[in-house]
């Protein structure tokens, strides 16, 4: 299974990152979607798994939840938008984690590229950092994975091109 992750659109869309989902099974949203627009271009294209991020509004809010617990092909999946990452996890997160840690956690809000593992929680985190628009960080990013057995391979960062600048 073939992932393609995403987070924190605010909106923002176009045909270079589809590009990027192409080969993908799946697409996976880490919230801030920032309108209902962006869901339907990427339902139209792949199947989509998502959480509402603290931008989104009612209408995305009913389509998607705050916290989404799914297995994908025999890996045990959380993901949020708020999360935080090993060692700063948000409190109402870290309690989730630590009563039932999964094999991967996603989140994105930050906008703030980070995979690392939690040794203590013997999981992997995954931020995909931000892909709109919007914030202070410089570089797009979305990644890019395969899922087999359990196990991740092929984890790769894809660089979208900087924030204001349009492909």
């Amino acid at each position: 299974m073939r992932i393609g992750l995403l987070s924190d659109t605010h909106g923002y869309l176009d045909d270079h990152m589809l590009r990027f989902l192409e080969d993908c099974d799946e697409v996976w949203h880490a919230g801030d979607f920032g309108g209902n627009a962006v869901g339907e271009r990427l339902m139209a294209l792949k199947p989509l798994r998502g959480v509402f991020g603290n931008i989104d509004g009612r209408e995305i809010r009913g389509l998607f939840p705050e916290d989404l617990r799914f297995a994908c092909e025999g890996l045990d999946v959380f993901m949020t938008h708020i999360g935080g990452y090993p060692g700063k996890y948000v409190s109402r997160v870290r309690t989730l984690l630590e009563d039932d840690p999964p094999g991967l956690f996603i989140c994105g809000h930050s906008h703030i590229l980070k995979i690392m593992r939690d040794p203590k929680l013997g999981l992997l985190h995954i931020n995909p950092g931000a892909c709109g628009q919007e914030g202070f960080h410089l570089m797009r990013t979305m990644v890019r994975f395969s899922i087999q057995e359990g196990t991740i391979s092929g984890l790769e960062v894809v660089e979208l091109g900087r924030r204001g600048r349009l492909p």
